[in-house]
């Protein structure tokens, strides 16, 4: 998928970088696979702000993807592929033999009218979901499950891809694209390829604008907010990163910068054994 830029004729288009949608073969999504996204504007049950930092947007809907890939055995069609407003990466639709339609993630190389199928007798084909006790050492792979049979949690954004390294007793070595290596069971499925969409990470927005309109709504720094509104509000003088005796907090004392928010004690910390920084895990 080619990105597409313009003439700056505005300040705004100057930085503009935009998906071309080349790749789309189908413009509307299959209605019975569709549900209405409810906007919360980050306000919980009782209408209180949980999340800030949300508010407005286009109406989207949400797409029903299907993560599990539960029809095993069953080969399906792809029909069109997608645009999905929720995600970065592209969605497939799939038709199976007895007129069932799901939608999958598309990866890389995937084309209208290819054959794609699941389960443990499906071949190590791009599209294909298989459990990691079936696939081929040192393949990239996606959609990748934690938990066997709960559906695919990890590796689903666009350009994603991780890498099995090897297998030993029942537990499959994954390598994450953050470079994490962690143990996953093997009877947990994953789709063999790379997510499509990769040139999703050079897009530029060049407006504030066009942000909003995916939902996202501007906050005030705290250091520019009064000391009554934020613990980094206030003072005669301006300083980025805190400096002196403040430390760079949220509004209600969470240290920003350097402060680890994994648990120590998290009972999945035993299936990591190298972290994102390149260190071995130590478990206590």
């Amino acid at each position: 998928m080619p990105v597409k830029t313009f003439r700056p004729l505005t300040p705004s288009l100057r930085y503009t970088k935009l998906a071309d949608f080349s790749d789309i073969t189908k413009t509307k999504p299959e209605r019975g696979l569709v549900v209405i996204r409810k906007k919360t504007g980050g306000r919980n049950m009782y209408g209180r702000v949980t999340a800030r930092g949300i508010g407005g947007g286009h109406k989207q809907k949400l797409r029903l993807v299907d993560f599990k890939r539960k029809k095993h055995g069953v080969e399906a069609t792809v029909a069109a592929i997608e645009y999905d407003p929720n995600r970065s990466a592209r969605l497939a639709l799939l038709e199976y033999k007895d007129g069932e339609k799901a939608y999958m993630l598309a990866p890389v190389g995937i084309q209208v009218g290819q054959k794609v199928m699941s389960g443990p007798d499906a071949a190590p084909e791009v599209g294909n979901a298989l459990p990691l006790k079936s696939i081929p050492v040192g393949i990239a792979i996606h959609n990748l499950e934690l938990v066997p049979g709960k559906g695919a949690q990890m590796v689903r954004s666009a350009g994603g891809a991780a890498t099995l390294m090897s297998r030993d007793a029942g537990y499959a070595q994954i390598r994450l694209p953050s470079g994490e290596i962690r143990k996953i069971h093997e009877d947990c499925y994953a789709t063999i390829g790379q997510v499509g969409n990769t040139e999703h990470e050079n897009i530029s927005l060049g407006k504030a604008g066009r942000t909003r309109h995916l939902g996202y709504r501007g906050i005030t720094r705290g250091v520019a907010r009064n000391p009554v509104d934020h613990p980094n509000g206030g003072g005669a003088g301006k300083s980025k990163s805190g400096g002196g005796w403040q430390q760079l907090t949220s509004p209600w004392g969470l240290l920003a910068k350097g402060y680890r928010t994994r648990h120590k004690k998290k009972i999945s910390n035993r299936f990591i054994l190298v972290r994102r920084d390149g260190r071995p895990m130590k478990l206590k």
